[in-house]
């Protein structure tokens, strides 16, 4: 039992490591040794763990991917307004990343660098699935405007909330992410959400900026 303990907390050291080179210099720029020194563990060790460099970054992926649904799956059980719900599942994910490296460098790997091997389904296509449910119900409950076109306001949502970190990353601090997702938000329930509800989201935009900023 204290061997395999060991073994998942090396495991879990390695994955850290490799996450925080990742999300700083990218996928390319890392090497595997560079991840060995930086975990201080052995290449032995990282070996037994990982085959490959592409290894890491898939167990990476996946963490990443399995904490977004659990935010997700979490907020979707408050009973809250569809609007409120995915406005507040962005801001979520957006505190994973404030919060550590794995998801930081999740994203940065779904940006292009690995490709994402089945049965894992892309991130970008699991937000766009709950973007595109969130904004069906939301249109149900007359907080977006009734003729909106769904597929296309859910990819140009996920679109901007990715753009944001990517953008951000060369710019700007993580930690400024949710003030950048409140804009993002400010503007988008400016075009989407009728004029008498409008003032009701741009305040939820505000408090949420300052709960995951705090």
């Amino acid at each position: 039992m204290a061997r395999q303990l060991r073994a998942e907390q090396t495991r879990a050291t390695i994955i850290t490591a490799a996450a925080d080179l990742f999300d700083r210099r990218g996928y390319e720029s890392t090497s595997l040794s560079d991840i060995v020194e930086h975990a201080q563990v052995t290449k032995g060790a990282l070996y037994f763990h990982f085959a490959a460099k592409e290894d890491l970054a898939h167990a990476i992926m996946e963490l990443q991917s399995k904490a977004s649904r659990e935010v997700a799956n979490e907020v979707d059980g408050r009973g809250y307004s569809s609007l409120e719900t995915l406005m507040r599942i962005t801001f979520g994910i957006a505190r994973l990343a404030v919060e550590g490296p794995i998801p930081r460098a999740g994203l940065r790997l779904a940006t292009g660098e690995v490709a994402v091997r089945p049965p894992l389904q892309h991130p970008f296509t699991e937000w766009r699935d709950i973007a595109t449910r969130k904004l069906l119900g939301a249109v149900k409950e007359s907080d977006v405007h009734p003729d909106i076109d769904v597929d296309a306001v859910a990819h140009s949502l996920v679109s901007f909330f990715v753009g944001t970190r990517v953008v951000g990353r060369s710019l700007e601090p993580v930690a400024h992410q949710p003030r950048r997702l409140a804009e993002m938000w400010h503007l988008t329930i400016r075009g989407l959400v009728p004029v008498t509800r409008r003032a009701r989201y741009v305040s939820l935009a505000a408090r949420l900026e300052r709960e995951r900023s705090a």
